[in-house]
C-alpha cells in the first residue's frame, strides 16, 4: 500500500477562492475585511510567515495593515500599537506574531487584543469558548488540520485519534476541537508527549495519528497500523549539502516509509503548512461579516 498525498496547496487554494469570492460579496456591502498585523524583530521565520500572509491577504482582497517594529521596543509602545489596532474600525482581525523578544510580556501582548478581533483564537476567552463548544474563533493550524481531514473525505466521527505534542498552539485546541461534539469532532482523542511511556502503543491502535511534536522521525512507520491516516504538523531543518540554503524542511514523521503504510498522509513542506495562513483569512473574513451584523 502507498498512501495517497493530502494535497494541502489545493485544498488551500480552493478555499481560498470561496474566500475570494465572500469577500467580493462583502465588497457590494461597503465592507473590506481588515488584518492588521505586528512583527516585532526580524526573526526570519516570521518575516517569512508575515510576508506570505501579506501576499494571500492581497490575493483575495483583505485589506492588511502591516506593522514592522524593532527589536528594542518597549511594552509601552507595543501596546500603543495593539490599542490603535482594536479601536480601528477598518481592522477586523489582529495577529501579533509569535515568538516575542524576550523584553516583552507576551501574555499582556495577547490578552490586550480584542477577543472579537483575535483571529488567532489564542484569547484565554476565545480558548474558553471553544473548550465549552461555544462559536469562537479558533486557532489556525489545529482548524487547518481538521479541514484537511474532512475535504479528503476522512471520517472523524467515531475515529480514534493520537495527536503527539500538547503546544499551547496545536496539540491542546486540537484535541479540544476533535472531542466537541460537532461536524468537526465527536472523535476519541489521546494526547501523547514527552513524559508519554510506550509511544507506539498508542499511536499504532489510532486510525488518525497527528504528529505535532517538532522533533524528526518521531513517528515511524512501525508505529503506525496499515491504513491509519497520517497529519505531519511538523516543520523541521535539517542539514543537507546539497541543497543551496545548507537545510532542507522535514517534518515530525518519516515520511518515506510511514507512507508505504498510511491510507492518507499530508507532505512537508505542503501539506498542513498552507492551511494555516488560509485560516487565518477565514477568521478575518468570519470576523468582518459579523462586524458588519451579516452574523449572529
Amino acid at each position: 500500500m502507498t498512501a495517497k498525498i493530502i494535497d494541502g496547496k489545493q485544498i488551500a487554494a480552493d478555499m481560498r477562492a470561496k474566500l475570494r469570492a465572500d469577500v467580493a460579496a462583502l465588497a457590494k456591502k461597503g465592507v473590506v475585511p481588515g488584518l492588521g498585523v505586528i512583527l516585532v524583530g526580524d526573526d526570519p521565520a516570521s518575516k517569512s510567515y508575515v510576508t506570505a500572509k501579506q501576499k494571500a491577504c492581497e490575493e483575495i482582497g483583505i485589506y492588511s495593515d502591516d506593522n514592522r517594529l524593532s527589536a528594542s521596543i518597549s511594552q509601552k509602545e507595543l501596546m500603543s500599537h495593539i490599542n490603535r489596532l482594536n479601536k480601528d474600525p477598518r481592522i477586523h482581525g489582529i495577529l501579533t506574531q509569535l515568538p516575542l523578544p524576550d523584553t516583552i510580556d507576551e501574555l499582556e501582548v495577547l490578552m490586550a487584543i480584542d477577543p472579537a478581533k483575535d483571529v488567532d483564537g489564542f484569547h484565554p476567552i476565545n480558548v474558553g469558548k471553544m473548550v465549552t463548544g461555544q462559536k469562537a474563533f479558533l486557532p489556525c493550524t489545529p482548524h487547518g488540520v481538521v479541514q484537511l481531514l474532512i475535504k479528503s473525505g476522512v471520517k472523524i466521527e467515531g475515529a480514534d485519534v493520537v495527536i503527539v505534542g500538547r503546544s499551547n498552539i496545536v496539540g491542546k485546541p486540537l484535541a479540544n476541537i476533535l472531542i466537541q461534539k460537532s461536524p468537526l469532532g465527536n472523535a476519541t482523542v489521546t494526547v501523547c508527549h514527552t513524559r508519554t511511556r510506550n509511544l507506539a502503543e498508542h499511536t499504532k491502535r489510532a486510525d488518525i495519528v497527528i504528529a505535532a511534536a517538532g522533533c524528526p522521525n518521531t513517528i515511524t512507520a512501525d508505529m503506525i497500523k496499515d491504513g491509519a491516516v497520517v497529519i505531519d504538523v511538523g516543520v523541521n531543518r535539517v542539514e543537507d549539502s546539497t541543497k543551496k540554503a545548507g537545510y532542507r524542511l522535514v517534518g515530525d514523521v518519516d515520511f518515506e516509509n510511514v507512507k508505504e503504510k498510511a491510507s492518507l498522509i499530508t507532505p512537508v513542506p505542503g501539506g498542513v503548512g498552507p492551511m494555516t495562513i488560509t485560516m487565518l483569512l477565514y477568521n478575518a473574513v468570519e470576523s468582518a461579516k459579523h462586524a458588519a451584523g451579516l452574523l449572529k
